[in-house]
C-alpha cells in the first residue's frame, strides 16, 4: 500500500479472517478493499483546512475500489494490532495520538529508529530500506521473483501492467529458469494426453 492508502485504511475495508485456535498458527488469507486515500497536501491546498485531503485511489476511478489479498502474518498482525489500539472514531486503523492522521514526519522519524534496530550498521548507512515507500518496492519484488504473474502483482499494488516490466526488469529475468521448467512441464504434461 501506499502511505497514503495506509493512513485512510479503515477496519470496514479489512476482511480479517478469525482468530486460529490457540495454539494453531494463522493460515487463513485476508483481505484489503482499498477505496480511498489521504495524500499529506498541506493545509493551503484544502478546503477545510486540513493537512491532507481525502481522495480516491491514484490514477484510478473516484469510486474506484482495488482488493489486495493479506498473508496469514499480516492478517494476525492486524488483529492484534487493532485488539491492542482499536480504531479511531471514524474507523481508520492507524492515527496520531490525538486521533488525527499519522503525519509523514513523525512515521518518518518511527522508520528511521526502526530501520536502525533491524538492520546491520553496514546496511544503515546504504539506501536500503531508506523510506517507508521502500516496503512496496520489495513486496513487488518478492511477488514477481515468487514467480507471481505480473499483471497480477500491477493489480494488487495499484500500478499499470506496465510498470512491473518497466521497472522491475531485474527480478522478472532473474527467473527464466524457473519459467524454462514451467514451459518445460507443461510440455510433458501436452505430450502424455492421449490422443
Amino acid at each position: 500500500m501506499r502511505p497514503a492508502e495506509v493512513a485512510a485504511l479503515g477496519d470496514s475495508a479489512c476482511r480479517i479472517p478469525a482468530a486460529p485456535k490457540k495454539g494453531e498458527a494463522e493460515t487463513e488469507w485476508g483481505e484489503l478493499l482499498l477505496s480511498e486515500s489521504r495524500p499529506e497536501v498541506g493545509s493551503g491546498w484544502t478546503d477545510d483546512s486540513a493537512s491532507y485531503d481525502k481522495r480516491g485511489l491514484k490514477r484510478r476511478a473516484r469510486k474506484a475500489t482495488r482488493s489486495v489479498p493479506i498473508p496469514p502474518v499480516l492478517v494476525g498482525m492486524l488483529r492484534m494490532h487493532r485488539a491492542t489500539y482499536g480504531t479511531s472514531s471514524d474507523g481508520r486503523f492507524f492515527r496520531a495520538a490525538n486521533g488525527g492522521r499519522v503525519r509523514s514526519t513523525e512515521y518518518t522519524e518511527v522508520w528511521k529508529a526502526a530501520r536502525q534496530k533491524a538492520l546491520s550498521a553496514e546496511d544503515v548507512v546504504t539506501p536500503l530500506a531508506e523510506v517507508p515507500y521502500s516496503l512496496q518496492h520489495a513486496s513487488v519484488s518478492l511477488w514477481l521473483s515468487s514467480g507471481v504473474d505480473p499483471a497480477e502483482v500491477a493489480r494488487r499494488a495499484g500500478h499499470s501492467v506496465a510498470v512491473p516490466f518497466r521497472f522491475y526488469t531485474k527480478v522478472i529475468k532473474g527467473r527464466q529458469d524457473q519459467d524454462n521448467d514451467r514451459i518445460a512441464r507443461a510440455l510433458a504434461e501436452q505430450a502424455e494426453l492421449p490422443e
